[in-house]
């Protein structure tokens, strides 16, 4: 690469040279992900991974694809970039790792008003992080400077990731049935969702991110609103490890209870939801009193304290509840599947 430079290209904003820097800085991070099925490294043209198939009747690879969000203006204004890319992968393993597929491997793409190395390897040292966490493995990505389309402070991340589950054991709700117990993951706040009325009824941009709050147990706004979004995967293997026969699972993201939950429900059943049975952070209650806005809004914008709602047979609830905090896991009872057509009901 040492021969590879354009001065034209450079004088129209675009700096080749610095986007090798980069390279240069986050391959150590990139190989600490690898896991047994990275072939090569990066540079490449492709990330190569190869499955391990054996025992599996029938694979099925699972996709995933999503982005952080407006969350990462916060991210710009404190000028702090190394966890919004763990936002990222959970966006996407979280989804897939709800059909029952083990994420494999992830990607991500960085556009970028100006390629600054430093922050380039700042937000690819989250992605690594999530990589870790979500026990799969980064195996290339992509950054593209875009030189008066963007401000050159400005960036956008997004990121995809492939899982893999044998058919037999795809989980997809079939085996839902009336009585079963609900069991809610909790959340470490906003994660990634709802941003755009966060932003709004807090005004972000004015107010003070860095000062600890009284009302958000001695936290600064800044630091409860940039909390990375829990990464469920662990837990979910652990509870399937466990011998738990998951019937359903949602990842609670954007829309909130009122459009996740109904999701993994089938036919003639509803989740019956009890709020009272888990804890609510305080950053909700801060949003919802600068905002005024209604309690059910509330619940169909934002996770509301759990991330994840899992549906297991009655009796299989407490061993659930251990197996998911043995994985690290905050978990509660939060309700139960019961017979009706409206998807979720919150009491």
């Amino acid at each position: 690469m040492s021969e590879s430079h354009s001065a034209s290209y450079a004088a129209a904003g675009v700096d080749v040279t610095a986007g090798y820097e980069a390279v240069r800085r986050i391959k150590p991070m990139v190989e600490s992900t690898y896991i047994p099925g990275v072939m090569g490294t990066i540079g490449g043209f492709g990330g190569l991974f190869a499955p391990d198939l054996s025992g599996m009747k029938k694979p099925v690879l699972v996709s995933g694809t999503d982005g952080v969000g407006t969350k990462l203006r916060l991210a710009q204004l404190l000028d702090k970039h190394d966890t919004v890319g763990i936002d990222c992968v959970a966006m996407c393993v979280n989804d897939i790792i709800c059909g029952g597929a083990a994420p494999l491997f992830f990607l991500d793409y960085i556009a970028c008003g100006r390629n600054d190395p430093a922050r380039i390897a700042e937000l690819v040292s989250g992605i690594a992080e999530g990589c870790r966490q979500a026990e799969c493995a980064l195996v290339g990505g992509e950054t593209a400077e875009h030189p008066g389309v963007m401000p050159e402070d400005d960036y956008d991340l997004a990121g995809f990731s492939v899982g893999i589950v044998d058919e037999e054991k795809i989980i997809d709700g079939k085996a839902l049935t009336e009585g079963d117990a609900l069991i809610g993951l909790a959340s470490s706040g906003v994660h990634s969702n709802g941003f755009s009325l966060v932003r709004k009824v807090l005004d972000v941009e004015h107010a003070d991110l860095t000062a600890p709050r009284e009302d958000l147990g001695g936290r600064s706004l800044g630091e409860a609103l940039l909390a990375p979004t829990r990464i469920y995967v662990k837990a979910v293997k652990a509870l399937l490890r466990a011998g738990i026969d998951i019937h359903a699972v949602s990842h609670i993201t954007g829309g909130g209870f009122y459009e996740n939950v109904p999701r993994m429900m089938t036919e003639g059943l509803t989740a019956r939801i009890d709020v009272k049975s888990f804890p609510r952070p305080a950053v909700f209650d801060l949003i919802q009193k600068a905002g005024n806005i209604p309690e059910r809004d509330m619940y169909n914008t934002f996770n509301m304290g759990v991330g994840m709602v899992i549906a297991v047979p009655a009796a299989q609830a407490d061993a659930a509840l251990a197996a998911a905090r043995e994985a690290g896991e905050d978990a509660y009872l939060i309700g139960s599947v019961v017979r009706g057509n409206d998807g979720v009901t919150l009491v």
